[in-house]
């Protein structure tokens, strides 16, 4: 007969935070990490390559937009450095929680011009964006804790 242990108690600190399936040791879990950190670098390199990099380097097809909406140059290197500072801090695992909240935010913004300055044209882009994004937010949220505790322990 084998015996099976069960913790008589809980902690406080393990019943006020319950697992979260990226973190789960199964196979299941662990698939689901090898996804979210996937879809992380996927969005990664689309946000510094795809978005922030013809910003950045003023391609005409960027500069284009801003001058239409009356933002000039200054409106664009500002999208570009914002864009090119989330998809790095997606692959930093403190700030990957806060990035994709930043970075939706960033969309809500995308959106709204998109349909303001260029009849919606291109409007379901950031609506799109907003759903993977809201999904790491959500999947990473433990390290915000770590992070509050870094930015604590700074000040």
């Amino acid at each position: 007969m084998s015996e099976t242990t069960v913790p008589a108690t809980r902690t406080a600190a393990s019943s006020a935070v319950s697992p979260v399936i990226a973190e789960s040791p199964t196979a299941r879990g662990r698939r689901a990490r090898i996804a979210l950190r996937t879809l992380q670098v996927v969005l990664a390199l689309f946000y510094v390559i795809a978005s922030a990099l013809p910003k950045l380097i003023a391609h005409p097809s960027a500069a284009e937009g801003f001058d239409k909406m009356g933002w000039g140059s200054a409106g664009m290197y500002i999208i570009g450095v914002l864009e090119l500072a989330g998809g790095i801090a997606l692959l930093i695992p403190v700030l990957q929680s806060v990035a994709a909240v930043a970075l939706s935010g960033l969309m809500v913004g995308a959106f709204v011009v998109q349909l303001t300055y260029f009849d919606g044209e291109n409007a379901a882009t950031p609506l799109i964006l907003i759903v993977p994004l809201a999904l790491i937010a959500w999947a990473r949220r433990g390290h915000n804790a770590d992070l509050l505790r870094l930015v604590r322990r700074r000040a």
